[in-house]
């Protein structure tokens, strides 16, 4: 078990987006390209992540049309970049139960950044339709814009210097287990979020 933040114990505070700020659900998406979903659509987005397309586009080396591209090919698709991409979009549900109060909580106290992996196509998107859930981010550090994704070492070390701020300083919330793991071995503090009580409670213990 991790042990409780202290007091505090903090000068900054880094959030994942997707699963921890702004929920999402790849059903929605196949369910809009009419794949079939079957048992566990979950293994369609393995699928997905293990092809390096996917890491490419979420690093910004693959254009959104190489993608699509990529994407009817994969799954046997007689569909549109337009459509697709309407597809593709389909997967952000909204915010996370009972974030909004907690940000502007730690807004007020800390700044705010976020490190989230994704792709242009779900930027333009959510940039637009969360504007207002995101305006307690100082900086926004997204993978296919600064060109490194989690869990990797170095995306972690970029935004912690580009926050200026000693990383043991630095609580780092985010949705997977092994993007926690690796912010850990890079030194920052990291919360492992299952909802926003989670968070509550790390704001809780910090003091804000």
């Amino acid at each position: 078990m991790t042990s409780p933040l202290a007091p505090s114990a903090a000068d900054a505070l880094l959030f994942d987006l997707g699963g921890v700020v702004i929920d999402f659900d790849l059903a929605r998406t196949l369910k809009a390209w009419a794949v079939e979903l079957g048992n566990d659509p979950s293994a369609m987005l393995a699928t997905l992540a293990r092809n390096d397309t996917f890491h490419r586009y979420e690093t910004g080396h693959v254009t959104d049309a190489e993608f699509f591209a990529s994407v009817r090919a994969a799954l046997r698709l007689d569909l549109s970049d337009d459509q697709l991409r309407e597809g593709w979009n389909a997967i952000f549900v909204g915010e996370i139960a009972g974030i909004a109060p907690l940000l502007a909580r730690a807004a007020s106290r800390l700044p705010l950044y976020a490190l989230s992996n994704t792709n242009d196509a779900h930027i333009a998107h959510f940039s637009e339709r969360y504007s207002g859930l995101l305006k307690p981010f100082r900086e926004l550090f997204l993978s296919s814009q600064i060109g490194l994704r989690k869990p990797n070492a170095e995306a972690f070390d970029f935004v912690v210097n580009a926050i200026g701020v000693a990383p043991s300083r630095i609580v780092f919330f985010d949705d997977l287990a092994e993007n926690i793991e690796a912010a850990r071995k890079r030194g920052l503090q990291a919360v492992h979020v299952r909802s926003s009580a989670d968070v509550a409670r790390a704001l809780d213990q910090l003091g804000l």
